[in-house]
């Protein structure tokens, strides 16, 4: 039988922001016909803004587009009652998650405003997975991944807002110090909330401010989180690819058999300013539709017990616990 696959993290709905582009664009590795080649059967797709001028209208466009995603025939709103259905058998089911808080509030209006546009985003979607506080750069709510600050009181606010709306939070984009912060915070507050980071390897492996100290990957396998494997070659490796099964080993070595799962992080690379980056993914990464091979490699060189629990059990535990 063919394993099917969950993937954390992509950019699909940014890209649909494009003129003229389409989910049938094989210019994305996340779209529809690399999903359905690789036989992935949740996308979680990411409502991503940059913050700063328009922040808010970019958010609001995104979440009217999976409005419109999950109308399309190819594609429905998943949950874990409905993705073994014989009507959605040959669909790719999709959640909506947010990739910096400035999706939704700006630097400069009312945190009462951001919250109800917050709450747009969830109408429109039916759902939002999880939150992201943040992305490269630091915002009114912490630091992000390129910065230093940690958790401001904004930032307490935001999650006192989702602490009972069955939202995870998103550890990828965080500065070391917001990611200690949010884990102090929701024990002082006794919130149970779900973390996870959603496209993020390990920096003992390859040194990036985007991939995960053990400190905290240690922290979100103690919680029972989820570490999504980024397939992008500054994450995993500049020269080799086979550097990926390295981040899985080091994960398994972490004690994170039941966390480690997919956040391929495909996203449009090909107008990116830095031409040195180019191409973002190695070949064997570079699509959806490398998942069948890339689920082989991990059944020789670990088990086929891994590959399971990697390409999607990790992930169904993790989702099938936010909705109960």
């Amino acid at each position: 039988m063919n394993t099917i696959n969950i993937d954390l993290h992509c950019d699909l709905l940014y890209y649909l922001l494009r003129s003229n582009s389409t989910i049938d664009d094989k210019e994305l590795g996340s779209s529809l016909p690399y999903l359905q080649e690789g036989n992935v059967k949740l996308q979680v797709m990411a409502i991503y803004s940059g913050t700063g001028a328009n922040s808010t209208v970019h958010g609001l466009e995104q979440s009217k587009l999976f409005s419109d995603l999950i109308k399309n025939e190819n594609f429905f709103l998943f949950n874990p009652e409905n993705y073994k259905s014989s009507e959605n058998e040959n669909r790719v089911g999709v959640i909506a998650s947010i990739e910096n808080a400035s999706s939704f509030c700006d630097e400069n209006e009312t945190l009462d405003s951001g919250f109800k546009k917050l709450e747009t985003i969830i109408e429109n979607t039916r759902k939002v997975f999880y939150i992201g506080i943040t992305h490269h750069l630091e915002n009114r709510f912490g630091g992000g991944n390129n910065a230093t600050a940690g958790l401001k009181d904004d930032g307490k606010v935001l999650i006192d807002y989702i602490a009972d709306k069955k939202i995870a939070i998103d550890l990828a984009h965080t500065s070391d110090q917001l990611a200690h912060d949010i884990f102090n915070y929701v024990d002082q507050r006794n919130y149970s909330i779900p973390i996870l980071a959603s496209h993020s390897n390990f920096r003992s492996v390859y040194k990036n401010n985007r991939n995960l100290p053990d400190e905290l990957a240690k922290e979100v396998i103690h919680r029972k989180g989820l570490i999504g494997l980024n397939f992008i070659k500054d994450y995993v490796d500049l020269e080799d690819p086979k550097r990926l099964y390295e981040h899985i080993q080091y994960g398994l070595d972490l004690g994170g058999e039941d966390s480690l799962a997919y956040g391929a992080d495909y996203f449009y690379w090909k107008d990116h300013p830095d031409i040195s980056r180019h191409p973002f993914f190695f070949e064997e990464h570079s699509n959806a539709s490398v998942y069948p091979a890339i689920n082989q490699e991990i059944g020789t060189r670990f088990s086929s017990e891994l590959t399971e629990k990697i390409s999607h059990e990790n992930a169904l535990r993790f989702i099938e616990n936010i909705y109960k």
